[in-house]
């Protein structure tokens, strides 16, 4: 399938997004890879994995890259050899790119229930606004709280942080699309902004939350 949505965030900052809907085969033939990025595809055990893993290229390719402009650090976070940030984010059968000249950190989560299950074990800070329950709202809050995290951990990419402990969301609402949050690690306090949006492909009735941050 071609490019399922673009969100243009700011004059400098874009996001695409890639629903996975081509084999394995069709997508490993629309993208050349570096060595090195062809060894870590063939160390991938999980098909679909490997299918979001092209898919990024095919979003980097949209964005006028390619995969020899894309590398990691040693911590895993993506970087490109220009004034460009990147991060990247898969869930399922999307995948997904924030490309901008600030900092800044995605993630895509799908909705489900389980993640009521885990809630204590990343929630602290929030748990003065939030409302426990088995509730549609509730599943997608946390949600939402767990994606910025994800997001927020992405962008500072250092050992230690703890989702609960270190990284605060304030209150939120989901008419809205945006919030703030921070973090509170070692003497260090950085803010951010957060966005959030709830993405549904027409093909399945999954429905996923898209967070992105940006550090202030």
């Amino acid at each position: 399938m071609p490019l399922f949505q673009t969100i243009q965030c700011n004059d400098n900052t874009r996001i695409l997004i890639w629903e996975i809907t081509e084999s394995f085969d069709e997508l490993r033939s629309k993208v050349v890879l570096k060595e090195k990025t062809q060894l870590r595809l063939d160390g991938m055990k999980s098909e679909m994995h490997q299918r979001a893993f092209l898919s990024v290229r095919m979003l980097i390719q949209e964005m006028g890259f390619t995969d020899k402009d894309l590398h990691y650090d040693e911590f895993g976070k993506p970087y490109f050899d220009c004034h460009n940030f990147i991060s990247i984010t898969h869930s399922y059968h999307f995948a997904a790119i924030i490309i901008s000249d600030e900092t800044v950190g995605i993630d895509m989560e799908l909705q489900r229930e389980k993640i009521i299950r885990i809630g204590d074990k990343f929630t602290d800070y929030e748990c003065n606004y939030l409302k426990p329950d088995f509730s549609e709202e509730y599943v997608k809050k946390l949600t939402v709280i767990w994606g910025a995290k994800e997001a927020i951990f992405k962008i500072r990419n250092e050992k230690g942080i703890s989702f609960k402990d270190h990284i605060q969301i304030e209150a939120f609402s989901l008419d809205e699309s945006q919030t703030q949050a921070s973090l509170h690690f070692d003497n260090l306090v950085k803010d951010f902004d957060v966005h959030y949006k709830e993405i549904q492909s027409e093909n399945s009735e999954d429905k996923f939350t898209l967070v992105f941050a940006f550090e202030k």
